[in-house]
């Protein structure tokens, strides 16, 4: 089928795009490569596909309303996927304004083409971080996400939001997916499993938030990918059984759904550094800290539902998982 893939030269984006080509798809890629980091690695990422002769690249902001819209205009795609956004917890602290652009505006204008254009099914990008101030483990869909801690997750609550209303008013398929700290090989220089592995194999001290009482529910990229293909191709359905008097914050009357999209095995974080050194064969310098402004104790995901939509199954645990990213770690980086 032809897809509207934004974000290609992201980490989970690229991995999307070399997935839905191999299997023969036509893929219209969309990525602003701004600097939120090294612009570098991004240009690694689509140099893996760009070349394809069923790939199409397009570099612009999806928060121009025109270029959006001449873009779906012209592409007609049959289905979107969208996982270009403003990425970071911390980030949206310091950087409040450029969350307004890229997850809000951007987002309204693929709704927009997704309408004008009658799409098929828009998949887009969710977050655990819309899990907030939850305590109630693990996350499940049904639960109430109305404390975010952060800007990002405001955001990203606001998406699913904007999409219901979409769905509801347009009857356009829609469907959220709230992924749960992705990494793996050609993983974003700002999360936690990039920045361990080069801070140790470097020897300079890792910061443990929290003082290491923290939990996170590590997901592999391959398992990632399966879950996002594979929800593409079962677009979302109103719930017949939906009932207004006692809502269930997954489910609609409308074609739309929620899905968490993690490993459902979450790491104690002191046991994901063990993890760590034993891959590089390194020990750690760590240096304990205090929890940090928008951060969360611990993530755990629910995958239940997800499991029964589409079939989706995690399958790499950390040990695996991590040892495959280090030896792309040391491969890509000369290591």
């Amino acid at each position: 089928m032809k897809i509207l893939l934004t974000g290609t030269a992201g980490f989970i984006g690229a991995a999307v795009a070399e997935a839905l080509l191999a299997r023969g798809d036509e893929i219209v890629g969309v990525d602003s490569l701004n600097d939120y980091y090294d612009v570098s690695l991004k240009r690694a990422r689509l140099a893996r596909f760009a070349a394809h002769p069923r790939y199409r690249h397009h570099e612009f902001d999806l928060a121009d309303a025109a270029r959006t819209g001449a873009l779906f205009r012209e592409a007609a795609p049959e289905r979107v996927i969208h996982l270009a956004a403003q990425a970071g917890v911390r980030y949206s602290i310091t950087h409040p304004l450029a969350y307004g652009e890229a997850n809000l505006s951007a987002f309204l204008n693929v709704l927009e083409g997704c309408r004008q254009q009658q799409v098929a099914h828009l998949t887009y990008a969710s977050s655990s971080s819309v899990y907030g101030g939850n305590t109630k483990t693990p996350f499940s869909e049904r639960d109430a996400v109305d404390h975010p801690v952060s800007l990002y997750a405001a955001t990203k609550r606001a998406n699913e939001l904007m999409a219901h209303t979409y769905s509801h008013l347009y009857a356009i398929p829609t469907t959220g997916l709230r992924f749960f700290t992705v990494y793996g090989p050609w993983g974003r220089p700002d999360m936690s499993p990039f920045l361990f592995v080069k801070q140790i194999l470097e020897g300079r001290p890792i910061d443990v938030f929290n003082h290491g009482d923290h939990q996170r529910d590590f997901t592999y990229i391959d398992d990632i990918v399966e879950g996002v293909v594979r929800t593409n191709d079962r677009p979302a359905e109103p719930d017949p059984a939906y009932d207004p008097a006692r809502p269930d914050a997954s489910r609609s009357s409308a074609p739309w759904r929620i899905f968490n999209i993690g490993c459902e095995r979450p790491v104690e974080l002191l046991r994901y550094i063990e993890v760590i050194e034993q891959c590089t064969g390194k020990q750690a310098i760590k240096r304990m800290l205090p929890m940090q402004a928008g951060d969360v104790k611990a993530t755990f995901a629910d995958v239940s539902a997800l499991a029964e939509a589409v079939g989706y199954r995690p399958r790499v645990g950390i040990e695996e998982g991590m040892e495959r990213f280090v030896g792309w770690y040391r491969g890509f980086y000369g290591q």
